[in-house]
């Protein structure tokens, strides 16, 4: 686990590893979170393979104060900009920041991204990398990098068309609005709008759920979705023999199968890796 002082920490709560940004006041992305960012990505894909020893068997991402973040610390790019071979350093830094975004895409475990209040640019991104975003009815969001003449380019755009449809993604990026969670869930970006209060236990609460299910076979979900998506349903459909199939040598099923026979519908327990 890494150290409290860090602004990004790694925690955990039983099956379920909690990265934790913690930047007051404004949970600003700089340096220092992106380098927290990449040493919890590095732990949690030890942390989450299926070989690991206290494998942790879901995600939760989530922000410590009353705003996820306020975006970027845009000293970062100024830093870029006024410097030589800017548009070197610039594609530099989208390809380390895409690296975190795709790396927490592929964890092999469910990940869930909890919003309690405003979340902007590059923590808006990591959350759309997240398979879930639960929000709570305050929490806003935006892509509002127009206003430093950026494009979001830490994975946001193209997540946001996978999700909402691309005129959508064009919307939220071209106007650089904040977009209340409820527009958000009805265009299928934010999966649940939760009340305020006691937003964080029905988060755990939820994620804890995720962690007890047969998580091997969550993996092949994501997979197989993740290629419908980007590939079309007749690649996936081409993937599914071999990566479902696969779930019958899995002690999980097995064992969720003899409990199903012997206990009943109802009264099955499901106890896996």
């Amino acid at each position: 686990m890494t150290s409290d002082r860090s602004p990004v920490r790694l925690e955990r709560d039983g099956d379920v590893a909690v990265v934790v940004l913690d930047h007051p006041p404004l949970n600003l992305f700089d340096e220092a979170v992106f380098a927290g960012l990449e040493d919890v990505v590095a732990q949690l894909g030890r942390l989450t393979g299926p070989g690991a020893p206290d494998r942790a068997r879901a995600v939760l991402v989530e922000a410590r104060g009353k705003v996820v973040s306020g975006g970027v610390d845009v000293a970062l790019f100024a830093d870029i900009a006024e410097g030589a071979d800017a548009a070197q350093h610039g594609a530099a830094l989208w390809r380390r920041l895409l690296r975190i975004t795709q790396a927490v895409e592929d964890l092999p475990v469910p990940t869930v991204f909890a919003a309690q209040g405003l979340t902007l640019t590059a923590a808006f991104e990591l959350a759309l990398a997240c398979d879930l975003l639960l929000a709570t009815e305050r929490a806003s969001f935006g892509l509002v990098e127009r206003v430093v003449g950026l494009s979001p380019s830490m994975g946001g755009p193209q997540r946001l068309a996978e999700r909402a449809g691309p005129a959508r993604a064009k919307e939220l990026v071209y106007t650089g609005k904040r977009y209340p969670a409820a527009t958000l869930e009805r265009w299928d970006v934010v999966t649940e709008v939760l009340p305020e209060e006691g937003f964080a236990e029905a988060v755990r609460s939820y994620v804890r759920d995720l962690a007890a299910g047969p998580t091997l076979a969550h993996a092949v979900t994501k997979r197989l979705v993740t290629t419908a998506v980007r590939d079309g349903v007749r690649a996936a459909d081409d993937l599914t023999p071999a990566v479902s199939g696969a779930l019958f040598a899995t002690a999980d099923l097995r064992g969720a199968v003899a409990s199903f026979l012997r206990d009943g519908p109802g009264r099955a327990t499901f106890d896996g890796r």
